[in-house]
Order: C-alpha cells, then structure tokens, then sequence
C-alpha cells in the first residue's frame, strides 16, 4: 500500500522553539502536508502559542487542545485527527532541514507492504573549541537512540493497529520505544529514512540530570509491559542502575552501621560508597571541559542521582501494577511465575486436606482442583485460577498454556 499523503503531527507546551520548527517547515523544499497539526499541551493555556501570524498562511496549520497529559497524549490527539496515509512526528524542539519535506516523500514512498514506519536522523551541534559538557553528552546520545518521535513517521493504519501511543508514558521518555515495540510485535517493520533535523541543546540548570531520573518510572513500566529484555529489542543503552542500587546500600550500610555503634564496619562501608560516588563523578567529568562550573555541578549530582534513580525505580515497581490492564498483569504474573521455574510454591487448600501440586500452568498463581476431580487418579481437573488482579477465573487451563499441570 503506498503512501500518497501525509500530515505531520507537532506536540507542543509552548516553548519557543515552536516559531523556529514551523518557520523551517514552511521553508522546507518537496511535497507539502495535507495538515500540519499542533497540539497545545499545556494544562493550563493563557496565552496564545507562539505562532508567527506568516505561518498560517504558509503551512496548513490546525491548532488542537491537548489534555495536558504528556507527548503520548499529544501526539495521539494529533494523528487521531488526521485522514492522511501515514503522519510525520516531530518535536516541537527540532529544526528540519531545508530538504526536509522532500526527503520524507522519499522516505515513506520507500516503505514496503510490511514497513509500518520510518525515522529521520537527528543531528545534535557540537560545541567548538570544547569538549561537549555532561548535558550536552546525553543530549548526542539522541542521534543513536532508535525510533525517537523527534522526528519518527508512522502509517496511520498502523497506529490504528495498536492504538496509538500509551499514554501511561507521561513524559518524553520511552514512549516512543513501547510504540516501536508493539508495531513490531505486531508484525510490522521500522525503516531508517535519509531525511534529518537538528537537535539543539537547550540550556538547563545544574540539576536537570538528577531530575531525570524520574524516567526510571517508566522503565519499571517497560520492563511489566516488555520483559526484562525490553531494552535490548528496543535497542536502548545500558544504564547504571545496578550500579546506583549498589552505592544507595553502600550509604545504608554505613549509616546503619554507625547508628548501632559499629563505627569500623560504618567506616569501611563510608569508604566504599565515596569510592563509588568518586567513580561515578570521574566518568562524568572526564570526557567534558572539566570546567570548574561544571565539575561542581557533577559533583553535586553525582551524589544525588543514585538515590534519585533508586527512589524513582522502587516507586516504578511498587505502582506499576495499578498502571497495568487485567490481561497485562496477568502476563506480567506468568513472567514472575517462569521465572521461579523449577521450584515449588503452591500448597493448595481443599476443603478434605491439602493437595501437593507438582507442576502448575504457566501464569497461575495458585491452583485448586474440586475434590471429586483431583482425587481420581489419572482424571483432569478443572482448574480454579487465582489471577494476580485478585478475581477469579475459572477456566480448564489459563490462557497461552497449552496443558493443564499435572496433579497427584
């Protein structure tokens, strides 16, 4: 099927850069959109969007209100009023090329049947003269991030498919990553298109890496929803949690060490987390100007994010599960239940005795079997199936498991 229109989708709060993205688009050379929509998503809009009045008449413009509920919900907004084949993404924070528009109609004419999307490079400045400071590091790190929505086009029949963006994402981060996932998982494929748009590095104040941290809430929703592998299929870097839980005890151990009176094991333990922290902070500054602004910012943060990507992480895990469908959660508990494989976890009250199970369906979180039933060697039972969302399902078997445990 190809594609013979396109409309591109901007979510925005407002900031300024918006004016520039839009004045590069009506600049951009080849085939113009059916309707360049912009989604206002600030929760609580006063003043007009920042909107040069030239703009309206140079670009099919179409303001829509968001719910001030994130870019997920902004963007579905957007395509969801679009009637164009497929719907360009970009962030309102992006400047595309002068041969933008042109490339893409290149891009998305090259998909094939199966291709569901296809993504534009993103180009980040460097600074001349210096090495790139810590911000403007993980800002680069966006050029090989994949399936970003800075600048990502998807078939709208595709994201009818899987409806759209989770809006359980709140903020820009991973949302784009889950959509790409479930695309594919779906049995489509993502291209790499030619077309490109620059990045800028925005400034921020010395705590914006603590800040965010926060997206370690959804990765706690990744990893319910995707697995353990989601990051290596989503294709996302390896982070430094382990390392982060690992320095967050060490400075447990010491203060807990020392409020019992065992200041030796305290100090030792003291020891340890400042060895830890120091080597973070070293790794941090190392490649940067090693300015003194920005070797006291690191440093400051340094010792804050540990705790901030260990606080935000446990809140993920422990919420996750009020964020999570029914049939969600109830893949999630057949995950946790393989996982413990090859151990014994269910003793199942019946109202005779307790029943020893030896092997249970894949899922279940506990099994009971009718008296009448289970006591007759050999016969199948009919399985009572605690589900983890705390109902009840009462089926011969859960769903996905091909055969029933075997019971003596």
């Amino acid at each position: 099927m190809n594609v013979r229109t396109f409309d591109i989708v901007v979510p925005t709060i407002g900031r300024p850069s918006l004016d520039t993205l839009l004045d590069a688009l009506a600049r951009s050379e080849g085939p113009r959109p059916g309707r360049v929509f912009v989604v206002d998503d600030r929760r609580n809009p006063g003043e007009p969007l920042p909107i040069a009045s030239s703009h309206w008449s140079s670009l099919p413009l179409v303001v829509l209100r968001g719910h001030g509920a994130g870019p997920a919900s902004a963007r579905n907004v957007g395509w969801r009023a679009s009637r164009a084949d497929a719907v360009a993404f970009l962030d309102d924070d992006v400047v595309p090329d002068r041969d933008w528009l042109a490339r893409l109609a290149d891009d998305l004419g090259a998909l094939g049947p199966d291709d569901a999307g296809s993504q534009g490079r993103i180009r980040v400045p460097r600074p001349e003269g210096r090495a790139p400071t810590d911000r403007e590091r993980h800002v680069i790190g966006l050029e090989k991030v994949p399936w970003a929505t800075a600048d990502m086009a998807y078939r709208r029949r595709a994201l009818a498919r899987v409806g759209g963006f989770d809006e359980r994402f709140p903020r820009a981060y991973r949302e784009d990553a889950d959509l790409a996932l479930r695309v594919m998982n779906a049995g489509f494929a993502l291209t790499r298109g030619v077309r490109t748009v620059t990045h800028p590095v925005r400034p921020a104040d010395r705590w914006s890496s603590a800040r965010l941290q926060a997206g370690n809430v959804d990765d706690a929703l990744m990893w319910a929803l995707h697995g353990a592998a989601w990051a290596e299929h989503a294709g996302a870097p390896r982070g430094r949690r382990s390392l982060h839980l690992g320095t967050v005890a060490l400075a447990l151990i010491a203060l807990g060490a020392t409020a019992v009176g065992r200041r030796t094991f305290g100090a030792v333990a003291a020891s340890a987390w400042l060895a830890a922290t120091g080597g973070f902070a070293w790794a941090r500054i190392a490649p940067g100007p090693r300015s003194c602004d920005e070797v006291r910012a690191i440093i400051a943060t340094s010792v804050a994010i540990p705790f901030a990507a260990t606080y935000w992480w446990l809140r993920g895990l422990l919420t996750v599960r009020r964020r999570l469908s029914l049939e969600e959660r109830y893949r999630l508990q057949a995950r946790l239940d393989r996982s413990l494989r090859g151990t014994v976890r269910a003793l199942v009250a019946d109202r005779v005795g307790v029943l020893r199970v030896r092997r249970r369906p894949s899922g279940a979180a506990r099994n009971s079997y009718a008296r009448s039933s289970a006591a007759r060697p050999g016969a199948r039972a009919k399985s009572r199936l605690s589900a983890p969302w705390r109902t009840w399902w009462h089926a011969s078997q859960a769903p996905h498991d091909m055969n029933p445990a075997a019971v003596r």
